[in-house]
């Protein structure tokens, strides 16, 4: 029973994550582990509740990689369900992890529930960080983002995303004292919630924009299936030009979504110089295009999934290669073994793609330094920034056309969590949506909703000054983590020696 019922707390806890954004039942559900784990009498239980819940949570919360099959002709779409239950059972062993060091060091402690509550949310930070790391990671849905619809979000700037999720595991742990009575440790853990609730209601300001810089994000509501259709390619990039405007006064940054042509633009003069007639004298188009790598006898061997800078002129200046790939989106791993069994990647084409150098800042003439993270490495807290050059925003071109209705809006809101950290504005374009203007305290100032067509031109929102966590990174959430480890022995100490 108690296994279930950790199971069933995941799943509810996933109905904390966007598009349905209950995030009070994300804490309730960290509270319902916490006391189940408490019930553990021994090690392996408490490493199956972990196990359950993180099961739970993921095959919900990720159920829209399975519409990413139906796009992909050579696999029949039902292995998206089973991929996504694979998943699943591979990414809970993180919690599992979790709640099994969570279980042994508060036992080891004396046991109690804000001794437990303070050794998970620990243990929760290092799970996520792990997660995101181990075999090249996949961050998605930190527990964190139950805070981005109170100013408690904020918070990020010194602990980070993932300090973020510890601190929704002790909120969900202060429910549960306060239920328990324990009146004066609950309201201390659950100090995060009540705060930011306050916060809320107090008068904000948006901005500051930058006039003299103007973008213009396009979204041409483009389907996947219609995407890379060759009969309506022509088509699709009228779509994109008319979306695109006319050149007017004040110089323009274009910035188009993921996939958006077909063209090698490397090789391709004709289709830079029809992207050019787009241009102004002072405007730029940021456009992701495929780049070929060639071997020495002009062969194809591998692609690179790159974002370019394209001037009046149609010459190309500037470049920035993804570097952290989706594995079987844009390369499949073990090919040789896996594609004798019938498997392929979901991006169409046989050539894989292979990963670039990392962060990198772009000069744009007119516009400043500008930071360029493809899809979903945004959603990789601490990674998304060249330090050495940091950017006045960050691009972040996307096709999330193939995410089904869940994927999108759970992909801004971890983009929201990198403006925060960061304290620089990010622009998403995407083909389908959400497409986005978000400013550098992680708001919404305009964006476009999912399954729609159309431009959004406005001022940029400037970027502030580096945060804590824009210098130090992940150390600040490891840290903390730390902190409370050590804060659960000191209170352990003092109810030893009655002091």
């Amino acid at each position: 029973m108690p296994l279930l019922l950790a199971f069933l707390a995941g799943l509810v806890s996933a109905t904390g994550f966007r598009p349905l954004d209950l995030w009070p039942l994300l804490l309730l559900a960290l509270a319902a582990l916490i006391h189940l784990l408490g019930g553990a009498t021994k090690l392996r239980g408490a490493l199956a509740l972990g196990w359950c819940f993180g099961f739970g949570q993921f095959v919900l919360g990720l159920n829209w990689i399975a519409t990413a099959f139906t796009y992909q002709a050579k696999m029949p779409g039902w292995l998206g369900w089973i991929a996504v239950v694979l998943l699943s059972l591979y990414l809970a062993v993180f919690p599992m992890l979790a709640t099994g060091a969570a279980w042994w060091s508060a036992r080891r402690l004396g046991g109690g529930t804000i001794l437990l509550t303070l050794m998970t949310g620990g243990a929760w930070i290092v799970n996520e960080l792990l997660r995101a790391t181990v075999f090249t990671g996949f961050a998605w849905n930190p527990n964190g983002v139950v805070w981005l619809d109170l100013p408690t979000a904020q918070l990020a700037r010194w602990i980070g995303t993932y300090g973020l999720s510890g601190l929704a595991v002790l909120t969900g742990g202060g429910l549960l004292l306060l239920v328990e009575r324990n009146w004066r440790a609950g309201i201390a853990l659950t100090a995060p919630l009540w705060l930011g609730a306050i916060a809320l209601a107090l008068p904000t300001s948006r901005g500051p924009f930058d006039p003299a810089r103007r973008i213009r994000v396009v979204q041409p509501d483009t389907p996947q299936d219609v995407k890379n259709d060759p009969a309506r390619e022509v088509a699709n990039v009228r779509r994109l030009f008319r979306l695109s405007g006319a050149p007017g006064p004040i110089p323009r940054l274009l910035l188009w979504p993921e996939g958006a042509v077909q063209a090698f633009l490397e090789i391709d003069p004709d289709a830079r110089a029809a992207l050019a007639r787009l241009l102004g004298p002072r405007d730029r188009l940021l456009i992701d295009a495929s780049s070929l790598i060639f071997d020495t006898n002009g062969e194809i061997t591998a692609a690179r999934n790159s974002l370019f800078l394209l001037d009046p002129a149609g010459h190309l200046a500037g470049r920035y290669d993804k570097a952290h790939l989706v594995p079987y989106g844009e390369y499949l791993p073990m090919r040789p073994l896996l594609s004798r069994v019938g498997l392929s990647r979901l991006v169409p084409g046989e050539i894989d793609f292979v990963p670039g150098p990392g962060p990198r800042t772009l000069a744009v003439p007119g516009f400043g330094a500008v930071g360029a993270q493809i899809c979903y490495e945004i959603v990789f807290s601490g990674q998304v920034i060249d330090e050495a050059h940091r950017p006045n925003f960050l691009f972040n071109p996307s096709d999330d056309a193939w995410f089904g209705r869940w994927g999108p809006p759970q992909h801004l809101a971890q983009a929201q969590l990198r403006a925060i950290e960061e304290a620089v504005p990010i622009v998403r374009s995407t083909p389908t949506g959400i497409s986005a203007v978000v400013d550098a305290h992680g708001r919404v100032v305009a964006s476009l909703p999912w399954r729609s067509g159309g431009a959004i031109e406005t001022a940029l929102p400037m970027a502030e000054s580096p945060t804590l966590f824009a210098r130090f990174g992940n150390l600040l959430p490891v840290l903390f983590a730390i902190a409370l480890a050590a804060a659960a022995i000191a209170l352990r100490r003092r109810a030893r020696y009655g002091a």
